[in-house]
């Protein structure tokens, strides 16, 4: 099984997406915890371990799958600047 298909397996099964749950945002199985949330957490500076201790329902497996669900995200064939 290759990297991107474990991935892709990773957070099928952590990442869910209703419209009930945080306006139909990307989110932590459904805990009300966005995957931006999450990202910018971790891009602040806060480590998996500073994570997992403040939101104690969080496991470690979802912050991996928030990982691969951004960079599939970012797997785009070409980017282009808008111009404001």
């Amino acid at each position: 099984m290759s990297q991107r298909t474990k991935n892709a397996n990773l957070y099928a099964q952590r990442i869910t997406i209703s419209p009930d749950i945080c306006h139909g945002k990307p989110c932590i199985r459904g805990l009300r915890y966005p995957v931006e949330m999450i990202l910018e957490l971790l891009s602040s500076g806060m480590t998996t371990d500073d994570l997992l201790a403040d939101y104690e329902d969080l496991e470690r497996a979802d912050i991996h799958a928030a990982l691969a669900f951004a960079a599939r995200l970012s797997q785009v064939k070409r980017m282009q600047q808008i111009i404001s």
